[in-house]
């Protein structure tokens, strides 16, 4: 009984019927003009012709929107677009839909008010005093059976009320609903926001994790060395990386916030010398050589370059330790190369196939490019080409 009720309890349930109601006040004015069948159908045409004008289907579907669904007009998830017409077939959707909402809107009236008049007849001729108004009803029922009959029409008029609310709802959804144009569009769009917040993660993983590997590497070799000189420099190094990962931390959550807004500011390969820096600080040996215009490469490759490079010495300081590293960054004939080599020690795990070594992959591959990660002759190398075109 209560899911029966549920739905008269609903404030969709009235602004459905409101929105009925109202769709029949401007064609009733026409009765004042004169009451025959060509000025309603006359108005009948008028609104057809205005469903063409491609704002129409701007403001139908606003209106839907607020009073059919509860949706703001810039709800992203309602099923009905609040946007103007763009080809015939949305006018004529538009058209199809101002013709069915004004039928079903003058039977919703209609039944709206002849049902409670029909049960106050009801209830007179039950008392023997007849109809008040409308058509006259059946001399020979008994009084009794008017007051049985009573009733019904006022249980008939919430069913009315909320079935044609749900009708000129589904009726909604499928005439202003999105064209398969626009349905194609919405998907490209939540592509588009499902890569971005793929890239986000890599932008987290690469960062963070870089900072989070030096920092336990360069805090256990000071410990280990017992030197108050060292021991300084490794706290120096470790505040230098924890900002530099805020920084990152803080662009990112910035894109988060305001995700309609381009990425800026995120390094490139121009700011490398801070990750060469950050290894040595941890007691890596690393041999850099940078070869050919590092200003020539650009600006989504030499960012890509760079976390490829983040990833491929926080893999070192991970999985190696401060052991020697070489470093080799090429720009030459159109392709830029970057290769980092290390050994790995006795009893060194390999690195396994987790999301670092899986993301520089990634990123290669995106840029039309191609990289390869594994054991090299006794140590361990990640090697990336990556087009400049």
């Amino acid at each position: 009984m209560v899911h029966v009720l549920r739905p008269l309890t609903r404030a969709v349930t009235y602004t459905r019927w409101l929105h009925l109601a109202m769709a029949v006040v401007w064609p009733s004015l026409w009765l004042f003009v004169e009451e025959s069948w060509w000025t309603q159908a006359t108005a009948a045409v008028l609104l057809g012709l205005a469903g063409l004008v491609p704002a129409m289907r701007l403001v139908e579907g606003l209106q839907a929107r607020l009073l059919l669904t509860g949706h703001r007009h810039d709800s992203a998830s309602a099923e009905i677009v609040a946007a103007p017409s763009a080809t015939w077939s949305d006018r004529g959707r538009t058209v199809v839909w101002l013709e069915a909402r004004l039928v079903v809107g003058y039977a919703v009236v209609l039944l709206s008010l002849h049902l409670p008049l029909l049960a106050i007849d009801l209830v007179t001729s039950a008392l023997g005093a007849g109809p008040v108004g409308g058509a006259p009803l059946p001399a020979d029922v008994p009084r009794w059976g008017y007051a049985l009959l009573a009733p019904v029409p006022l249980l008939l008029l919430p069913v009315v009320v909320v079935w044609s609310g749900r009708l000129v709802t589904a009726l909604a959804v499928r005439l202003l609903g999105p064209s398969p144009a626009e349905r194609l569009a919405a998907l490209e769009e939540r592509t588009e926001q499902l890569l971005e917040r793929t890239r986000i993660a890599r932008e987290l993983h690469d960062s963070i994790g870089h900072a989070l590997t030096l920092a336990v590497v360069q805090a256990g070799a000071a410990r280990a060395a017992g030197d108050p000189a060292f021991t300084d420099r490794a706290l120096s190094a470790i505040e230098e990386t924890g900002r530099a990962a805020l920084e990152d931390l803080e662009r990112v959550l910035g894109v988060l916030r305001a995700s309609e807004k381009p990425v800026s500011g995120r390094p490139t390969l121009a700011d490398a010398g801070r990750l060469l820096e950050s290894a040595r600080a941890s007691g890596a040996e690393v041999d850099a050589e940078v070869t050919g215009p590092l200003d020539a490469v650009p600006g989504p490759v030499s960012r890509e370059g760079y976390r490829i490079l983040q990833e491929a010495l926080t893999n070192v300081l991970r999985h190696a330790g401060a052991v020697p590293v070489r470093v080799r960054v090429r720009v030459a004939d159109g392709t830029l190369v970057l290769a980092v080599r290390n050994p790995l020690p006795a009893g060194t795990p390999v690195p396994g196939r987790g999301s670092g070594l899986r993301g520089i992959r990634e990123r290669a591959a995106l840029l039309g490019g191609r990289a390869r990660t594994g054991p090299d002759g006794g140590g361990w190398q990640v090697h990336a080409e990556l087009p400049l075109s």
